[in-house]
């Protein structure tokens, strides 16, 4: 049912040179449910090759007709949908109906990137002189070099995929070695809509050496990357060295503002859905939880009895609710950061422990009794780990959210339309959503601000790290 994932160049799917692969491991069973082909450097420079080449090719073909490819690649994603995601639970261990749904929401992405495709306006600008035409024309900037990881095999890809195929710019995919089938049957997807050869290329391998070597070659001209903060920092650094355009989406650590004047069941129930959704493993996941002092109680009982009633387990299972982490790594990540809260001071209201010994599957935890001093509080735990604290007024919860490099996603709870415009004025993030669950839609923007990157990769602005704007004087002779 599990494929032995190939590399996809210069429009045919192939082995790796000299036939080197990396096993897949299925996180539920710790079971190998086959290889990915490890690419060479003689692959890289065959795919460097090709994109140049598609470049050529793909930057030629009208906005009006490469939105019908896109659109056709989107219709044939949904088709698949139901044979996608299988694999994609397989690999990453979320449940089969999530997986299902990331796969749909891609389609969803490739239609509105499709729709921005015959949209890339230029402009007129009034001149100073008779006979003076002064023009700004958008242009594709080049062939991408484009890094993914491994929590949203899907959805991470086909945002920068489909932001490339919009603009005209052909593309290099390096998608996650740990989960390698969802993105080839995406890409699969594009490439039976239609796409020419060369315009979409997928590599897998050692993440550090593709990155080193991609992002200097004089053949990439934009590098677009979602991953951890201290990675990204060393990708941008790489790429400012050499000037190339750069898309940053990288690390947070949300912070989750309920009011007294909430609705405390509907903020704990909402905010511990999106908490413990893929386990955790999610960029804008709420991760400090920070309570006014009256309702703090209150939102703990039914936080802690919503993360007690998740179902953990397999995903490919009926009713389960919570897969396990992704790799083998994550566990004594999550083991060491609750040790440490525990050693100063911190209660685990539930969880807080691996469950059994096959599979890297973990409790959904609430630690309460938190303070400044503990790791939690400060790294990105980046799994199923909730820490609560109450706080006094709007001052003080503002300053603990601004207390961090991060600022990616924020969310906040309160009936007061005065406080929410406060708390969204005032806290440094790239995104809040106030009341409801309103991030990662297509139509609008998804990044952050401070260490947690910069430039967007939804919404009208996505496209324009991926344009360069041309202006043309030309006065009538």
């Amino acid at each position: 049912m599990y494929p032995d994932v190939l590399l996809h160049i210069n429009g045919e799917w192939r082995k790796a040179e000299g036939g080197r692969s990396i096993p897949v491991i299925n996180p539920a069973t710790e079971e190998v449910i086959g290889t990915v082909a490890h690419a060479s450097r003689g692959d890289l420079d065959a795919a460097l090759e090709a994109a140049a080449k598609g470049f050529r090719t793909w930057s030629a073909v009208s906005a009006f007709e490469r939105s019908k490819i896109m659109r056709k690649a989107a219709n044939l994603l949904r088709e698949r949908a139901d044979r996608i995601a299988p694999l994609l639970t397989q690999e990453q261990g979320k449940p089969v109906a999530e997986a299902r749904m990331e796969v749909l929401a891609g389609a969803d992405v490739i239609d509105w990137f499709a729709e921005e495709a015959r949209r890339a306006y230029g402009r007129v600008i009034p001149a100073r002189a008779p006979g003076v035409y002064q023009l700004v024309v958008k242009e594709p900037v080049g062939p991408v070099a484009a890094f993914t990881p491994w929590n949203f095999p899907v959805n991470q890809v086909v945002r920068k995929l489909s932001a490339a195929m919009a603009t005209g710019c052909s593309i290099i995919v390096k998608a996650p070695e740990e989960t390698p089938a969802s993105p080839a049957e995406l890409i699969r997807a594009y490439v039976d809509a239609g796409v020419p050869a060369g315009a979409i290329n997928l590599v897998y391998g050692v993440p550090a050496e593709i990155s080193e070597y991609l992002i200097p070659h004089p053949v990439i001209r934009k590098v677009t990357f979602t991953g951890s903060t201290p990675v990204g920092k060393m990708l941008a650094a790489l790429a400012g060295k050499h000037m190339k355009r750069v898309t940053m989406e990288l690390g947070g650590h949300a912070p989750a503002i309920v009011f007294d004047d909430a609705d405390i069941d509907l903020a704990a129930k909402q905010l511990a859905g999106s908490k413990f959704r893929n386990a955790g493993q999610v960029c804008v996941s709420p991760t400090r939880f920070l309570v006014q002092q009256k309702s703090y109680d209150q939102f703990v009982e039914k936080f802690v009895a919503v993360a007690k009633a998740v179902k953990v387990g397999n995903g490919m299972e009926e009713g389960v609710t919570m897969g396990p982490l992704a790799n083998e790594r994550r566990i004594p990540a999550m083991e060491a950061l609750i040790a440490d809260a525990r050693q100063k001071g911190a209660e685990v209201r539930t969880g807080g422990n691996r469950i059994g010994n096959k599979g890297y599957f973990f409790e959904p935890t609430v630690v309460t009794g938190v303070n400044r001093e503990m790791r939690m509080m400060n790294e990105e735990p980046f799994g199923p780990l909730a820490m609560v604290l109450p706080f006094a007024d709007l001052d003080e919860v503002v300053a603990e959210a601004n207390r961090l490099p991060y600022g990616l996603a924020a969310y906040a709870y309160t009936s007061s339309a005065k406080t929410a415009n406060a708390v969204a004025a005032q806290v440094e993030t790239g995104m809040m959503t106030i009341n409801h669950m309103g991030l990662a839609l297509p139509e609008v923007p998804f990044g952050g601000v401070k260490d947690s990157g910069y430039g967007s990769e939804g919404g009208s602005e996505a496209i324009e790290a991926y344009l360069n704007p041309k202006f043309v004087s030309q006065a009538g002779l």
